[in-house]
């Protein structure tokens, strides 16, 4: 995007964690980040560095004179920016899905939210289509983030704090939950001294069934047919072993949850 003067819209990252490096990466050639911000110097100065720009650790030395400021830190660390930053007249925005709009409004009459879903670990770069959720205070507000999704090749959509909270918690369901349980599955197989891997093509079994059909009628298991026989063996293995006595809670929370799913009757599998 090119300002009326025909210079690069200039960017303060407020940020240099993992969603900042990829917002940088995706920006290159399209607008001019000027400053980035860490409340870890060695951090900011490491993005700075690579990115040829200004960096700091003081919220009191952020510039004042950028086009687009993006928070893109933890979101229990949006409060402590949004308590020291003011930037009357900027567009200010944060990346957070569970975090409501009117958190930016002490910084600036113009703000908004730009929340992309999708996972940051291991600093992947953003690829085409990525979903992002837009909420903006005013209607320019709301085509400036339109313009920069374009630029990072995503798909806007529009949606309230409330409704992007509800997806986001929809999101932890989707992706970090199953992630830790995969991770509790391969201390299992290391527990039966097979490899993880063999898990591998149930995992994408069940993947590209929820493709085609709902969860809800795809559940499997001895929790969906309610054989307690099988459930009970299960949790005497994992009180037996010391090392997974901690999965225990976990199994029984998921089982009650599955099988309170299916009060009522449905078919089991």
């Amino acid at each position: 995007m090119v300002s009326m003067n025909n210079k690069p819209t200039s960017v303060v990252l407020i940020g240099a964690g993992n969603l900042a490096s990829s917002f940088a990466e995706a920006l290159k050639g399209k607008r001019e980040i000027i400053q980035v911000y860490s409340k870890t110097l060695t951090h900011a100065k490491a993005l700075g560095q690579k990115l040829k720009c200004s960096f700091t650790h003081d919220l009191k030395k952020i510039y004042p004179d950028a086009d687009l400021y993006i928070i893109a830190v933890k979101d229990d660390a949006i409060t402590e920016v949004c308590k020291k930053l003011r930037l009357p007249g900027k567009l200010v925005i944060h990346t957070s899905g569970s975090t409501e709009l009117g958190i930016l409004k002490k910084i600036s009459d113009k703000s908004g939210v730009l929340w992309p879903m999708y996972s940051f670990a291991g600093k992947p770069n953003l690829i085409p289509e990525t979903p992002f959720f837009i909420e903006a205070s005013d209607p320019g507000s709301k085509r400036e983030l339109t313009r920069l999704v374009k630029e990072f090749k995503g798909k806007p959509y529009y949606m309230d704090s409330e409704k992007r909270m509800m997806l986001h918690m929809a999101a932890v369901f989707v992706n970090n939950f199953p992630n830790h349980l995969f991770a509790i599955a391969e201390n299992l197989c290391k527990e039966a001294q097979v490899p993880f891997r063999l898990l591998l093509p149930l995992l994408h079994e069940t993947i590209h069934t929820i493709e085609k059909q709902s969860p809800a009628l795809t559940q499997t298991g001895p929790a969906n047919r309610n054989d307690h026989l099988i459930i009970n063996r299960h949790l005497a293995l994992l009180s037996k072993e010391k090392n997974l006595k901690r999965y225990k809670e976990v199994y029984k929370v998921l089982t009650e949850s599955i099988i309170a799913s299916n009060h009522g009757g449905r078919k089991k599998r």
